[in-house]
């Protein structure tokens, strides 16, 4: 689950770092009655307009503007509410602006990045640090990857000194030094928070020194574990809806894990993993998965066809690969609910059903005799070149 800047901001606040003071902003109006609040335009105060969406890279997509009056702060923010923002990590249809953060200026020296993630290899939390902030990060990892400092933080221990000394001296900011002390009082709350409310990921980009020599989070994003939520009612009310896929929500409400992709074939399958090797066996075929759906493993008839509606929602799907193992779950259940499905929904893409386990005979029988445009596969190999064909 991911938040808004403010809203990760507002959380960061409770750790003691260094924010800069921001109102949230739903009308042009309110931008430049939050931009005098701040001070905007006395004594060459100035202000910044950033637009609230779930991604990245908006400065470059010109959703941030710096603004010099409250004038200027309520035309940048005209432009940017309705504007659909598109940038590297929205994809091309980008996501709407429904909400402005005003945020006071700061007199920036320098910038860094730095990040906070769950590192699943080793069971730890990975550190990322560069001295190049304000840009994007994998642009820093193609180009100068001897610029991105990494270190591992084991949960069971917790942060150490010495992970702190070396982060600080990589960064620049020498032993000792009120920037170290800055540094060292910094990582340790953004530790907390990553910790406290199950974070998968707490990117600050950028973390900027600023020419009074202080350390201050100038722009982050939060997301969290979404299986630790039932922990965190706080964090479950952050959830902004109009920024979800409302597939992946509908879903949610069944036990299904989907996901949305730019492909024109739909995937069902049982079990992460096997979705996962779907989706790559469609791409060797030649095509392109339009989802990642997993009904998991104890999935019965209601669920499957709540499974097919979500998929035949996208209207870029030309055809449908069901892929199932039947372990815990028959064979004959995920085909009869193809069938209800496709009886419910007035199926008129083709289906490719691949079926093996438990009652796979019966499975394959109910599918045979249903009527409708539904072709059996012995193997996945099988299954993915008939449903590209197909779909072809």
């Amino acid at each position: 689950m991911n938040i808004h800047e403010y809203q990760a901001k507002e959380l960061l606040s409770e750790f003691g770092l260094q924010i800069p003071a921001g109102k949230l902003a739903f009308t042009p109006t309110e931008a430049e009655w939050a931009a005098r609040r701040l001070g905007c335009g006395k004594d060459g105060r100035v202000a910044v307009v950033k637009a609230q969406v779930h991604s990245g890279g908006r400065g470059k997509a010109g959703g941030v503007k710096l603004v010099k009056t409250p004038d200027e702060a309520k035309s940048a923010a005209e432009k940017m509410l309705g504007m659909t923002l598109v940038t590297n990590q929205t994809g091309p249809q980008g996501k709407k602006v429904h909400k402005v953060l005003i945020a006071d200026g700061c007199d920036i020296e320098k910038e860094f990045y730095f990040a906070l993630v769950v590192n699943r290899e080793n069971a730890t939390i990975g550190v990322m640090a560069s001295t190049e902030g304000g840009i994007d990060i994998e642009e820093v990892a193609h180009n100068t990857p001897e610029k991105i400092v990494l270190a591992d933080i084991d949960p069971t221990v917790g942060l150490h000194d010495f992970t702190i000394r070396k982060l600080s001296l990589a960064l620049g900011f020498g032993l000792g030094t009120p920037l170290a002390k800055d540094f060292a009082k910094t990582l340790k709350g953004l530790y907390s928070a990553f910790v406290k409310y199950d974070c998968d990921m707490l990117e600050i980009n950028p973390l900027v020194q600023t020419k009074q020599g202080t350390l201050v989070v100038l722009d982050c994003k939060m997301s969290f574990d979404e299986n630790a939520l039932f922990r965190h009612p706080k964090i479950q009310d952050l959830r902004d809806y109009e920024e979800d896929d409302v597939r992946e929500l509908e879903a949610s409400k069944y036990g299904l894990s989907y996901v949305s992709l730019e492909g024109n074939i739909g995937c069902l399958v049982n079990g992460a993993g096997l979705a996962m090797a779907t989706m790559d066996i469609v791409k060797q075929a030649g095509g392109q998965p339009a989802n990642f759906l997993d009904v998991g493993g104890g999935a019965s008839q209601e669920t499957v066809t709540q499974a097919f509606r979500i998929i035949l929602r996208d209207k870029a799907v030309k055809g449908i690969f069901v892929n199932i193992f039947g372990g815990i779950m028959k064979c004959d259940v995920i085909a009869n609910g193809i069938v209800a499905a496709a009886r419910e929904l007035g199926l008129n893409v083709p289906v490719v059903a691949r079926l093996e386990g438990t009652n796979v005979d019966l499975g394959k029988k109910i599918l045979n005799e249903s009527g409708f445009n539904i072709t059996s596969a012995s193997t996945m190999a099988e299954g993915a070149l008939k449903i590209v064909h197909a779909v072809k």
